[in-house]
């Protein structure tokens, strides 16, 4: 068994320029090589087009935001602004409620991804019956899958981005590990 040291970790940043290096771990592909696997299979699933690429990208965005992961937020607004997305929109997406750029598809997508990822009132249900109503009106049933899968695919790079801490790129093409 050969034992890798990564020295880099032992000692914290001194500036948060975009020159230096701000990840607390490198690629854990490198380690778990299935990591890639298991990316493009979710992001197979989301891109069966019965839930607009957009509206996939608005989810993300808020999930990012809720939990305060500037990866998350650079990323998917960076894919955001290449659909051609309008900067209101994108600014739009952390006070959506009273916001009056979006169709009531992506008001109830977002109202789904707030109520999954911020606790529940005491003693009700994080995702109601009078949501998954409001949410069923406007997706069928494999949308409504796909908007679940993508809701689950957030949550599983939440854990990569907020544990890991990569680089905050625009795009999956720049590095985004040290």
């Amino acid at each position: 068994m050969t034992t890798t040291s990564n020295t880099s970790s032992t000692s914290a940043p001194t500036s948060t320029s975009p020159s230096t290096s701000i990840s607390r771990m490198p690629n854990p592909a490198e380690f778990v090589p299935e990591l890639n696997d298991i990316s493009a299979a979710l992001f197979r699933a989301t891109g069966n087009r019965s839930v607009p690429r957009t509206t996939v990208s608005l989810v993300h965005l808020r999930a990012g935001q809720i939990v305060h992961n500037t990866y998350l937020t650079v990323l998917n607004t960076g894919f955001l602004r290449k659909a051609g997305e309008s900067e209101e929109r994108i600014t739009a997406v952390s006070s959506w409620q009273d916001a009056p750029y979006f169709t009531p598809a992506e008001r109830a997508a977002l109202a789904l991804v707030e109520a999954t990822l911020q606790p529940a009132p005491h003693g009700r249900e994080r995702v109601g019956d009078a949501l998954y109503a409001e949410v069923a009106e406007h997706y069928d049933e494999k949308a409504l899958a796909t908007l679940t899968i993508a809701i689950g695919q957030i949550n599983f790079f939440i854990a990569l981005a907020v544990i890991g801490k990569p680089q905050p790129v625009a795009s999956l093409a720049d590095e985004q590990w040290d």
